[in-house]
């Protein structure tokens, strides 16, 4: 692609705090940074809640860790190198990759922690090397193809972002269900964030002939999918505050139902009277927030 002289000069190394910034941006190291609680509460609160700071602390889950957050940045960095033309449309302000960072440089950075987060993980075990692999694979076919078809793109992230949850108990084998079940809740609280994104985006996805669901199906009938998957979420979470609350584990029972379950309510109701860029906007951050909170649960599940 070709760039104007000002861009080929910003699009070397980055220098100085605003360089810095826009790597950050890059490979969304907020977003990074939630990944890793998520891997350690897992690790310490729901596989090892005798010892968690010893297993925390081990090299294994370490390396895991830093395979697992490699392969992310790498697919942000793969999913921006592709997105450039659309970013300019969508999210201008945020746009780094062309502007900032070249786009060979961005490629190679993308290459280099793909095979990292591979390596590391295929050291530690050939099924943590597949599914690194599987994971690398998967978002480089997102990024290029997958997001730009209908539902496909959705689902692909929903996996991912369950797999990492999952990734803490393929290494161990603890035998653990409590941690598929919270994986469950990420993949499908995941396609509603997905879906609510690809409403908002939907203007510069329809000049880059993409075929996301609000364009096929149009709004009105995306809602309802994402309602669909809403209330899966909605009867997976009450099932499992009422279950705590059964055993008399109230602290989480009523984290679970007043910050998961109270807001994917109100969600589904700001969804029904979602009708602007923005609301789907506030939508998506919303789902942030209340990803942020079931992850948090799982503090109180080791306190129980």
């Amino acid at each position: 692609m070709a760039h104007s002289s000002s861009r080929q000069q910003s699009a070397g190394a980055p220098a100085g705090a605003g360089g810095w910034q826009s790597l950050l941006r890059l490979i969304r190291f907020p977003n990074l940074l939630i990944m890793a609680l998520c891997l350690a509460l897992v690790q310490s609160c729901l596989l090892h809640p005798e010892q968690p700071w010893a297993s925390l602390l081990s090299g294994r889950f370490l390396l895991l860790t830093a395979a697992a957050l490699s392969i992310a940045a790498a697919g942000y960095i793969i999913n921006d190198y592709y997105d450039v033309k659309i970013d300019v449309i969508n999210r201008p302000e945020r746009l780094v990759v062309g502007r900032v960072i070249n786009r060979r440089h961005a490629m190679l950075a993308h290459v280099l922690l793909s095979g990292f987060g591979v390596v590391v993980a295929g050291l530690l075990s050939p099924v943590l090397g597949m599914v690194n692999l599987g994971s690398a694979l998967l978002l480089w076919g997102y990024s290029a193809r997958f997001k730009r078809l209908a539902l496909v793109g959705n689902l692909s992230i929903a996996l991912l972002t369950a797999a990492l949850v999952l990734l803490p108990e393929l290494q161990m084998r603890t035998g653990q269900t409590i941690v598929w079940v919270y994986a469950l809740a990420s993949f499908l609280l995941t396609v509603v964030r997905e879906i609510v994104k690809d409403v908002e985006d939907m203007r510069g996805d329809a000049e880059h002939d993409c075929r996301t669901l609000p364009i096929v199906w149009g709004v009105a009938r995306t809602k309802w999918a994402v309602g669909f998957f809403l209330l899966n979420l909605v009867v997976l979470v009450a099932g499992g505050a009422l279950r705590s609350l059964q055993l008399q584990q109230w602290p989480l029972g009523l984290w679970l139902l007043l910050t998961v379950l109270g807001p994917c309510l109100l969600l589904g109701r700001y969804l029904a009277r979602a009708d602007r860029r923005r609301d789907f906007a506030r939508l998506s951050a919303w789902c942030k927030w209340i990803m942020l909170a079931g992850v948090l649960s799982m503090l109180l599940v080791a306190i129980d």
